[in-house]
């Protein structure tokens, strides 16, 4: 089949979250499946184009958005065997950040992908390709269902293109004013409940979700949750109309990348078989936050947004913990600005046991999430996690809230039967957070049981090779509802 992947952000050209780690694994994955795959995107300005090697394949595509005719350009690079087209318009996309600002959202994001949503059609024309679907991911590509359903579809050569329509995280929506339509080039007509119109405004997202023959989410339990009123963000009503086109599909996690035993990034390398390495690991990461190098105390670890949806404000409220359970906590993340402060006063106190590093950097998220014995994700809200699969392949035990992803992916340890791979609670507190967290310390002094622990944790295989083919048969009924043949 011939698939085209849409995406805002792509790994490792241009990257804000875990969307950007699904559009760069999942069309490798698909390739290997005999798939032809193709990957778009918008040329940002932190798209390296020297390092990626990219080249200019055309030099003038034109685009109608806003009552007008923007001219991009293409360029081409590469991911694996998977070739990537980059959506060159600077004054789009030639800014410092992908969506926002410093001092909020761009205010033209709705011309913005609006524009991105029309080229990706538009190079398909222009380069004779067109796919059996196209794979859009969250609101910035929502439009290219509206557009092959509203403006183009008397377009003869899009008649048995297919959409799946893939929700990331339904908590952001692209959400604009009635203007937004102008800026689509779409009618009045679909300012509708049953249209784009969300509660006064125009919502991308449910854009998306109207006009996919297909919706997906990043995980089984998220797809149900989002059908409920706490979960859905305004938009329950909506997936519950389309419950029979929607699914979840769990994210993978590329193990060329994460994986103990490869590792660049990490002071020594250590498997399921070898756990030796990961002491020294341990103590390099105590080293990189000035921590004291200690073998026996549990060293615990956030890699985050710190954001009241990871659930950020419960760990800050129990890092006064810390010298109770003879434990050392380590965070690299940047977000709010009151966690910023809350997780700054914690250190102040107790700064032998607490290291912080607010930011990112990528070579530190592979130490903690070697070096680290627990690592925690009390989210409220998880569509799939990611860190919670690095932590199992790298021996380093998740301990986490049931929801999302969490849900299908962690399972309590039982050390009756030996079974299970992490720490799993239910509430949303601190204080169930930190029961949590004297459960899984008092086995950490067990150590032949903590060992069973770990080495269940890595012997999990959550490869885009299993994700990939459910994806693939997704796209089997699409191109079959499109076209009429099995």
């Amino acid at each position: 089949m011939r698939i085209l992947l849409a995406a805002s952000e792509v790994a490792p050209f241009a990257k804000t979250g875990g969307l950007a780690d699904v559009a760069g694994a999942l069309p490798k994955a698909l390739a290997k499946l005999g798939h032809d795959v193709r990957v778009v995107l918008p040329r940002y300005r932190m798209v390296d184009a020297a390092k990626h090697r990219l080249r200019p394949v055309l030099d003038s595509l034109p685009v109608p958005v806003a009552g007008r005719t923007e001219i991009a350009a293409l360029w081409q690079g590469e991911i694996g065997p998977v070739p990537v087209s980059f959506v060159q318009h600077d004054g789009y996309y030639n800014r410092e950040a992908l969506y926002q600002a410093k001092d909020g959202d761009y205010p033209d994001n709705a011309e913005r992908f609006a524009f991105f949503s029309r080229a990706v059609l538009e190079l398909s024309r222009a380069l004779e390709w067109i796919p059996d679907v196209y794979h859009c991911n969250d609101w910035q590509t929502g439009l290219i269902p509206t557009y092959l359903r509203t403006t183009l579809q008397g377009a003869r050569e899009f008649q048995a293109a297919g959409v799946l329509f893939t929700i990331h995280n339904l908590g952001y929506q692209g959400l604009f004013g009635p203007e937004a339509l102008a800026a689509a080039n779409l009618g009045n007509e679909l300012f509708n409940p049953f249209g784009i119109e969300f509660y006064g405004k125009v919502n991308l997202l449910k854009a998306g979700m109207v006009f996919a023959d297909l919706i997906n989410t990043v995980s089984r339990k998220y797809s149900q949750e989002i059908q409920t009123e706490e979960f859905g963000h305004g938009l329950e009503g909506v997936l519950r109309a389309r419950a029979k086109d929607l699914h979840g599909i769990l994210n993978g996690i590329d193990y060329d990348e994460w994986h103990p035993g490869r590792d660049s990034f990490i002071a020594a390398r250590f498997s399921q078989d070898d756990l030796a390495g990961k002491a020294a690991c341990k103590a390099d990461l105590q080293r990189a936050f000035g921590l004291p190098e200690r073998a026996d105390v549990p060293l615990l670890a956030v890699i985050s947004r710190l954001a009241s949806q990871k659930g950020m404000d419960l760990v800050a409220e129990t890092l006064d913990a810390m010298p109770d359970l003879d434990a050392q906590f380590v965070l690299l993340g940047t977000g709010d600005a009151a966690l910023h402060q809350a997780f700054e006063t914690a250190r102040a106190r107790h700064g032998s046991r607490i290291g912080l590093m607010l930011g990112f950097d990528v070579g530190l998220s592979h130490k903690i999430e070697a070096g680290a014995d627990m690592f925690l994700m009390p989210s409220r809200y998880e569509p799939c996690g990611l860190n919670q699969m690095y932590s199992l392949a790298y021996g380093t035990v998740p301990i986490v809230r049931a929801t999302g992803g969490l849900e299908d992916t962690i399972q309590p340890f039982d050390p009756a039967t030996g079974e299970g791979n992490g720490f799993k609670f239910a509430g949303t507190t601190a204080e169930a957070l930190l029961d949590t967290l004297r459960a899984a310390v008092a086995l950490y002094r067990r150590p032949e049981e903590w060992r069973r622990l770990m080495r269940n944790g890595m012997a999990c295989d959550f490869s885009w090779d299993r994700s990939a083919r459910e994806y693939e048969a997704l796209y089997q009924q699409i191109a079959a509802r499109r076209t009429g043949k099995p």
